[in-house]
């Protein structure tokens, strides 16, 4: 009797928990339940355009194509002819077998890409045969397409979302489009748009018997919204144009709204390269080479001592701490000796031997021995020289030096100001001014990128500010609202200052290192630099030729372009970096170059030899230190 009880009561308890599961997931949960993981759903995907870009003037750089893709869903696959198949595919029996594998591996009920971007012909012929293949269907896509071949840092490009991606993701399945580079990547969420679905009933036989659900799930595909970059792409392509055969960066602002109007890196390549079947090959061998690296975007990424461009934020800071002013004068013999041994004294080739050097005279000729003197001014004024290196930190950092600038795109580096606590950590005895007196003339442990130091000639044209760069003008013609690029930052420098800086500036393109690249009717403003280049090989330090950079904005006053150029190797400023930092601001202010003997000169020069000397010696130097 006992025993009938106790069935009778596990019969009642299992029926009960049936039951209430039944109900949890038919009643409670069963409206909230996402299609796509029922077996007995199929879902079909309409894909929207993807956003445009255009440049600032309205020129198109990036446009849509349709594309082809044979996707498929492995439960569905049924026995084929795998020989026939494959050669409409034009695969091996060897890729047939991974790619399906891989497709299993993901999720046997859902769609993935098993080959992409079909030519338009094979899709015409495959089509015709499709039908014999249970479990593969051809989904048409958007794809990229260049008209511009120019800005490939800028634009950056689209791939595939992978595994890893798609099990992360609420949105993105396994071979979707995503933006992985540049703007494409940083305002991926604005140019996708938003996928359209449309879902199905199927039986057990994988036979559609209707809508599901009367299309409650169902949704319209929202095209993406077409972006207008603050790029000028005449002005992109100049500079382009003008580093052929050269490495380097070449960052333009607009000083009164931080608007990026070129970024140039050098070398680069044709963003077509990253589009189509080829995509994966070009992937290989443009991210394989090591030597040139077309990949690295040299204005964001590029860190490089800033030289002599930095010896005008040394003046400006000497200014508001009041060590100096506009007629203190220093005597330069040839150099600076700031130690009794021999290797203290940094050599100076500014031409005033004997005679005194005011502020102007000092940027103007870039005397080395003027900005030590103001820079040792400057740390010892406070009675610790942790607190006077400190302060003149912070001043340096003010410019936005030594920190993500904030621009909006996705790739970067902080460049680096030291602090007091950097030379306590490394001079457990003590130091001073004179232990790190190279950052008096921006050598140094200072190190900045070519945005950055763009962004600070910007501050200096607008006599005390500058608005965080930005690569986006408009979204679908309506104007960016967001403060970080509306927001004016200040310098901790007094705007009067800037004056006697400026005036300095403008010496350097009328009198001083500047002066054979004038343009005639523009006040140009700016300061040459030769940067020392060492590289260590095993442990051994190695001199490399000098980095040729400039700094400069124009016109004088009211100023429409400030910029930063950085030649790799390419000797003094006034060699490289002076002319095409002059043609840049010619052909952006005047749309039109006449100084056609310098434009083919730049155009012309290469320094591929250098380059190829360089990486034999550094070849060379580690055979033989090994």
């Amino acid at each position: 009797m006992k025993r009938s009880i106790l069935l009778i009561f596990l019969i009642t308890l299992v029926g009960v928990i049936y039951i209430g599961r039944l109900f949890q997931l038919q009643i409670l949960r069963g409206s909230n339940t996402n299609p796509v993981q029922s077996a007995a759903v199929k879902i079909e995907y309409d894909y929207p355009e993807r956003g445009y870009i255009y440049d600032r003037n309205g020129k198109l750089l990036v446009a849509n194509q349709l594309s082809y893709d044979v996707m498929v869903i492995p439960k569905d696959v049924k026995p084929l002819d795998t020989l026939e198949f494959c050669n409409l595919l034009k695969i091996s029996k060897e890729d047939f077998i991974k790619k399906f594998q891989k497709a299993e591996r993901y999720a046997r009920w859902l769609p993935s890409v098993f080959v992409k971007q079909l030519a338009k012909e094979d899709f015409a012929y495959l089509q015709e045969k499709l039908h014999k293949f249970k479990g593969f269907y051809i989904q048409k896509r958007i794809i990229r397409n260049y008209p511009v071949k120019s800005a490939a840092n800028v634009v950056g490009y689209i791939s595939e979302v992978n595994e890893q991606v798609a099990k992360k993701s609420n949105y993105y399945e396994q071979g979707e489009l995503i933006g992985w580079w540049g703007v494409e990547k940083q305002y991926e969420d604005v140019l996708r748009g938003i996928k359209g679905k449309k879902h199905f009933k199927r039986n057990n036989l994988n036979e559609i018997t209707g809508i599901y659900k009367d299309g409650v799930y169902d949704t319209l595909a929202v095209p993406g919204k077409d972006l207008t970059l603050t790029i000028d792409s005449e002005l992109q392509q100049y500079g382009e144009l003008l580093m052929t055969g050269k490495r380097g960066g070449i960052v333009a602002l607009e000083p009164s709204t931080g608007e990026i109007l070129a970024l140039v890196t050098a070398p680069s390549y044709d963003p077509n390269m990253m589009v189509g079947r080829n995509r994966s090959a070009n992937s290989v061998k443009l991210f394989g080479d090591t030597i040139n690296n077309p990949t690295i975007d040299r204005g964001l990424q590029g860190m490089y001592s800033p030289g002599s461009p930095f010896k005008i934020i040394n003046g400006l800071i000497g200014l508001e701490e009041e060590v100096i002013d506009e007629n203190f004068a220093v005597y330069c013999y040839g150099g600076y000796r700031y130690g009794k041994r021999p290797h203290e004294f940094m050599g100076c080739h500014c031409g005033m031997y004997g005679r005194p050097v005011r502020l102007k005279t000092a940027i103007a000729k870039s005397c080395n021995s003027y900005f030590a003197t103001v820079y040792r001014k400057i740390i010892d004024k406070a009675e610790k020289t942790t607190v006077g290196f400190d302060n003149w930190s912070n001043h340096v950092k003010s410019f936005g030096l030594g920190n993500y600038l904030g621009y909006d795109l996705p790739v970067g580096q902080k460049g680096y100001i030291p602090n007091a606590q950097f030379y306590n950590d490394w001079y457990k005895f003590g130091w001073g001014a004179t232990t790190n007196i190279s950052n008096a003339i921006g050598q140094g442990e200072v190190s900045t990128t070519p945005i950055q130091l763009a962004n600070a000639t910007a501050a200096i044209a607008n006599r005390g500010f500058y608005y965080t760069p930005h690569i986006v003008k408009q979204i679908n013609k309506q104007g960016i609202k967001n403060k970080l690029y509306t927001t004016p930052k200040k310098t901790t420098i007094s705007k009067q200052y800037y004056e006697p800086a400026i005036e300095a500036m403008h010496e350097v393109f009328k009198t001083g290192t500047g002066k054979y690249s004038q343009v005639k009717g523009i006040d140009i403003c700016g300061k040459t630099g030769t940067v020392e280049n060492f590289t260590k090989i095993n442990g051994k330090k190695i001199k490399l030729e000098d980095h040729s950079i400039l700094i400069a904005f124009a016109p004088k006053e009211n100023p429409k372009i400030a910029l930063a150029v950085f030649v790799e190797n390419g000797g003094y400023g006034s060699t490289y970096a002076a002319p095409i930092a002059s043609l840049m601001i010619e052909k952006y202010i005047n749309r039109s170059i006449n100084r056609k003997t310098v434009e083919e000169r730049m155009i012309n020069s290469s320094l591929q030899q250098i380059y190829d000397q360089q990486l034999e010696k550094k070849d060379s130097i580690a055979s033989t230190t090994k």
